[in-house]
């Protein structure tokens, strides 16, 4: 007698689930799709389109060809806006990024008090950079300023009105606006770190110090990295700020780049070579972001905690 082979099982088809899955996946996307295509890829794209024409914002608009790029890329004026961009946005790293990362740690602890000055230091975000330009301007003022209310001979300077004193002011006021913002970021960061690795080495006998550069630091590292994307993708933006506290003065000191595309575009009604000013800025954006995220080495999907 011959036994009978079991029935066969049926397997459920693993291929149809994952693709349901994955067209719920993108029904999801798709709105965030298509608002960044809205108002991020048409502007672009039109803006692309607008540097190769002639138009003076109001009239008729006539193709111009690559007329409006060598005009732009030959003038002097370029090479030292984007020389002030650099110049600004390498200061501001440099003093924005210990001093946001020292902040973050510190708040970053357990105590209630910190709580309270977590929110004190978050101000500044808060407030629009035009006030905060108005502001500053008038504390800086040598005439009726700070100093002179005070009668502290230091501030009473022409902070706005010397070329290396307006760029020390310039990187003191977007550092003191935008530190908030990555502290709050280094703050997230330090606290997805396990308690664990600071337990062994405070039994293996670290201090503070060896504990901040031997753990915190490293794995800290994709933190890092994103808070300088964030900060020197930012800098390129620099214009509201500029525009109240120096208008890019004196002279055309921090005269940026952004500053530069507005005054071609809405002071001299140039719109085609302020368009070209615009996808420099872009390129120039997509560049730093992308040599940053080269110089982390990985991937965006590695963790910080890769270490533990």
């Amino acid at each position: 007698m011959t036994a009978l082979a079991p029935p066969p099982v049926r397997v459920a088809d693993r291929s149809t689930s994952t693709g349901g899955r994955s067209k719920s996946v993108v029904w999801m996307v798709l709105p965030a799709l298509v608002m960044f295509a809205a108002f991020g890829i048409i502007p672009l794209l039109g803006v692309l389109g607008l540097s190769f024409t002639q138009w003076d914002g109001i009239g008729a608009i006539n193709p111009a060809g690559a007329d409006n790029w060598f005009s732009v890329l030959s003038e002097p004026g370029l090479l030292h806006a984007l020389w002030v961009t650099f110049l600004i946005m390498a200061l501001s790293w440099v003093f924005q990024t210990p001093v946001s990362l020292l902040i973050g740690v510190f708040l970053a602890s357990r105590k209630r008090y910190r709580g309270f000055l977590a929110v004190l230091y978050f101000i500044p975000l808060l407030l629009s950079s035009a006030a905060i330009a108005i502001t500053f301007s008038a504390l800086l003022n040598p005439n009726f300023g700070l100093g002179a209310g005070l009668g502290v001979e230091f501030l009473n300077q022409d902070w706005l009105g010397q070329s290396n004193l307006a760029i020390a002011t310039l990187i003191f006021v977007v550092s003191w606006q935008f530190i908030p913002f990555h502290s709050l970021i280094y703050q997230g960061g330090v606290r997805q770190i396990p308690t664990s690795m600071y337990e062994a080495a405070q039994i293996d006998g670290a201090g503070r110090v060896r504990t901040f550069f031997s753990i915190t630091l490293p794995q800290l590292k994709y933190t890092i990295i994103t808070s300088s994307t964030l900060m020197v993708v930012g800098s390129l933006t620099f214009f509201d700020l500029i525009f109240v506290l120096t208008a890019g003065g004196p002279g055309d000191a921090t005269r940026v780049l952004a500053l530069e595309m507005y005054q071609t575009g809405f002071r001299a009604n140039l719109m085609g070579p302020a368009s070209v000013i615009a996808v420099i800025l872009v390129l120039v954006g997509l560049g730093l972001a992308l040599l940053l995220r080269r110089l982390g080495g990985g991937s965006a999907s590695d963790s910080q905690l890769e270490g533990a």
